[in-house]
């Protein structure tokens, strides 16, 4: 019988797609995919450290497995992942898990197979231990190539486009953990869109830590697609592909040559995420984040501009250290002179080895709290109303499945990002109607999805 293995993944888009290569490097050794944890013979926790609360609940998690371990000996417990590289972290690590079997970081996925192998070969030699590999810099992006990639089947498959990050924000560890920014060549981008497409996936996410900074690493060289705006307008060429996105991008470099691209490219949707981080032109320039408030609102008048039906969300946190009660007033205040559809909302966490995790003002926990409570707040009201004035108008959606909450309706995403709840039309079932793009008229809106009818498939 063979072997099986589970999958826990925490974090960003970047982690999904690194856990489908770590799924798909187990399935090549002839493991199978287990539904539960406790079904598997081997698992993996593909780790995150953005947040301290991320990593609190990851080392909770190795915490209950350890269960699993007692009653399993032969369990193979694999932590890979952001955490890994974190200063430190192996040992809080350990710590918590001391049967962890792999320790393992973000430049090395290719060797889970030899990891395991080696795992399992000093068992049948009576070997102990811990077997540790954390690369401090990536030895080139080559050995991605190629590499198998169990993705999840539906409509959307994720495509990392490039890796790290050069910005070194003062609050954000990824450029330490992720090392700096490397491009994939656009001809690999190119071909792996394609082969997607040809395989009946309609959506791609295009992937990074700063995806409008793709290709500035990159030697010059022939053929279009050097740079993010000509890459998106040879990907929108791609035959059977019906959506385009992208994310993360970042305000200080995200040119008009991108906002044309989108405006110009059919499949590029219209969603636009761009992490504002702060309303105040202060905590941004402690923040390191190279752009003004008054910048960030320019960038977004330019681009409602020209891009007709534009829709913006972000990312803020709160408490950032030395910010003050008039900062968060600047911040509340864009929010709301923005309106974003929807927001990513954190009190700020240190971590160590960032700059500000070592500014001597910090703000207080109860009060980082209640600026936090206040924000949603206001969020959750510019969403309402946003999704409120959508009720009666038609959207177009690509339908995903059955609606988790609601069985026997479909739901989807409209080109900007909503999730939509939608009833089949009359004699059409959720089957017939994943991977196809319906029109849907808009009859109720919640903070956080629209619902509708679909009158013909």
């Amino acid at each position: 019988m063979s072997q099986s293995y589970h999958v826990i993944t925490y974090g960003c888009q970047m982690n999904v797609h690194d856990s489908e290569v770590l799924a798909g490097l187990l399935e090549n050794m002839g493991y199978r995919r287990a539904g539960e944890p406790e079904q598997a013979d081997l698992i993996l926790l593909n780790t995150c450290c953005v947040r301290e609360t991320a990593e609190e609940r990851i080392l909770g998690r190795l915490g209950e497995l350890q269960r699993l371990k007692r009653e399993n000996p032969d369990l193979i417990l694999v932590v890979a992942g952001c955490l890994g590289q974190e200063a430190g972290s192996v040992e809080r690590i350990l710590r918590r898990a001391a049967q962890v079997d792999i320790v393992m970081g973000t430049h090395n996925l290719h060797r889970l197979p030899d990891l395991v192998r080696e795992v399992l070969t000093g068992r049948n030699g009576n070997g102990a231990g811990t077997l540790v590999e954390i690369w401090d810099e990536p030895a080139g992006e080559q050995w991605r190539q190629g590499l198998p990639i169990m993705r999840e089947r539906g409509v959307r498959a994720w495509v990392t486009i490039m890796y790290g990050c050069d910005n070194y924000c003062a609050y954000c560890i990824v450029p330490y953990v992720r090392g700096r920014e490397r491009s994939r060549e656009p001809a690999d981008i190119v071909a792996e869109v394609d082969d997607l497409a040809k395989r009946g996936y309609r959506e791609v996410v295009l992937l990074g830590q700063n995806v409008n900074s793709y290709g500035l690493d990159l030697e010059p060289g022939p053929g279009p697609g050097r740079r993010f705006a000509s890459l998106l307008r040879e990907l929108d060429k791609t035959q059977g592909l019906a959506r385009i996105r992208y994310t993360t991008s970042h305000p200080r470099n995200f040119g008009d040559d991108i906002i044309e691209a989108v405006a110009d490219c059919g499949k590029v949707c219209e969603n636009f995420h761009l992490p504002v981080q702060s309303g105040s032109s202060r905590v941004l320039g402690l923040m390191n984040r190279h752009y003004t408030r008054e910048d960030y609102l320019a960038l977004v008048e330019g681009i409602r501009r020209r891009v007709p039906g534009a829709a913006f969300s972000t990312d803020v946190i709160v408490g950032f250290p030395g910010e003050t009660d008039k900062d968060f007033e600047d911040t509340l205040e864009l929010v709301r002179e923005v309106r974003f559809d929807s927001a990513f909302t954190f009190a700020y966490s240190p971590r160590v080895g960032t700059p500000a995790a070592r500014a001597p003002d910090q703000v207080a926990p109860e009060v980082k709290q209640d600026r936090l409570r206040r924000l949603i707040e206001t969020q959750n009201e510019i969403s309402l109303e946003i999704n409120r004035a959508q009720i009666g108008r038609e959207v177009e959606v690509l339908v995903e499945g059955e609606a988790e909450k609601a069985p026997g309706m479909a739901a989807g995403r409209d080109r900007v990002n909503k999730l939509v709840v939608l009833s089949p039309p009359e004699g059409t079932t959720v089957t017939e109607l994943v991977g196809r793009e319906v029109v849907v008229r808009v009859e109720k809106a919640t903070t956080w999805s629209l619902e509708g009818r679909a009158d013909s498939p």
